[in-house]
Order: C-alpha cells, then structure tokens, then sequence
C-alpha cells in the first residue's frame, strides 16, 4: 500500500469541522475522502492530525491516506484540487513511508487566534477573528500567558465529554502580539484538548478585561472546573497553522 500525506489548507465558516460525523458530508474530511473515493472508484478514509472544531481554519492541516495504486503525487493533488471546494485547498502531496500516521507521529501543534480590537467592526475579517470592542490590556494577558506554559491536567479548559482518556496536556508557549488592530495569540504544545484553545484564549481576554486576575490562573487550572474558566472564544478567529514531526 501507498501511503500519502497531504498539507491542508481550508476556511472553516461552513463546515460542521474537520471530523467526519456518520453520513454528513458538512465536514472537511468527509468533503476530502467523498473526492478520492470517486478517484480511487474505492472507499479511502483519511487519517487528519487535528480535530478542528466547526468553524476553525486551516493553514496546515495534515493528513494521510492508503492506496495500492501507484500514482503521483502530482496526479493526486491535481485531482483533489479539481474536484474540491474553492475554500478547500491541497498545497502538498507526499509518498510517505506506510507507518507514517498524521496523528500519533505528530510531536508538536501550533495555533493562531485573531482578535479584532478596535471599537467598530471589520466588515473584511469578520468571519476570521472575533471582535472584542473593549481595549484589551496586553500586559495584564502576557501575564497571564506564562501560568499556561508547562504541563498541566486542563480539564478545566475543555469540553471534552470523556474523562478516560488523560487531560494532562504540555504548552510550550504561548506568544501575544499587536498588528494594526489586531491582537494575535500564537499557542504552541504538544496536543490539544477539545476546545481547549478557544478556552484559554477566552479566559485571557477576559484577563485583558480586568475580569480576572491573571494571578487566578493556577487556581483554575487546579480547580479542573469548567465553570472557573472565562467564557469560550469564537471558532472563527482559530486557525491551525504548523504541525512538526
């Protein structure tokens, strides 16, 4: 068996996520594999390395699928991006050795969340970031940043309905910058819970609100409450932006 691994990029507004959900085809998967179904005249079910939740973007998602037969890589992203929606792209194809696996080998994942900080709205980028209209104070929230880094049990700052499987996730940091109106909050770790980014950056703006005290930070995190934490940011400002290996 052939195995390919493709570099994703996709705008997530009107797609249920990145799952395949039973015989939805709102999903970015499921658009992704009814394509080289209808290629291979086969059924092909791809492996992705993120679970992005509906309404998150992509600029490198990564995946993997097998095939037997012998085609190019060209050939298959060629075909992929013939037949995809223009708001799905493949920018690389790669043969891969067959243990290659897009979720267990990947070692680190970074995201990007936009926040549009100004008191109007930006009728261009609406549907990418999400607009806080208050001035956000940036010193209090790269405060608050330093007491995510490391290894913690984030139960707190997840949704996720089972508890079986470990919440105990490793950030390796977590970078705030200001652009042209824009606040950026770059999150780099090892894994990511279900909304567990969404979370943290919900609870940093708040902390750039004064509405918690970035002080409070490991007390929460401790606390394992859900309801501890601030509110939930948007999916629309949440990008998946590099996967390494």
């Amino acid at each position: 068996m052939n195995n390919y691994k493709l570099t994703i990029q996709y705008d997530g507004g009107r797609y249920k996520g990145w799952q395949r959900l039973g015989n939805s085809d709102d999903t970015i998967q499921g658009k992704i594999e009814n394509v080289l179904t209808e290629m291979a005249g086969g059924k092909i079910e791809i492996i992705g390395c993120s679970r992005t939740d509906a309404g998150v973007h992509a600029l490198a998602q990564i995946a993997n699928f097998k095939i037997g037969e012998n085609l190019t890589e060209v050939e298959i992203m060629n075909y992929l991006n013939r037949y995809l929606p223009r708001d799905i792209s493949i920018v690389e194809v790669t043969l891969v050795p067959e243990r290659f696996h897009a979720r267990y080998n990947a070692k680190d994942k970074t995201y990007l969340y936009k926040i549009w900080n100004e008191p109007y709205t930006n009728p261009f980028m609406r549907k990418y970031s999400m607009h806080v209209e208050k001035k956000l104070d940036i010193t209090r929230m790269k405060k608050g940043c330093q007491y995510f880094v490391g290894e913690h049990d984030f139960t707190a700052f997840s949704n996720a309905k089972s508890k079986k499987k470990s919440m105990v996730r490793e950030i390796y940091s977590i970078d705030i910058e200001e652009n042209a109106g824009f606040i950026e909050i770059t999150v780099r770790g090892d894994g990511f819970l279900y909304n567990m980014v969404r979370k943290i950056v919900g609870t940093l703006i708040e902390v750039g609100l004064g509405e918690i005290d970035a002080e409070n930070i490991p007390s929460i995190i401790e606390s394992k409450e859900r309801l501890q934490t601030g509110r939930m940011a948007e999916a629309a400002g949440l990008y998946l932006v590099k996967v390494d290996f």
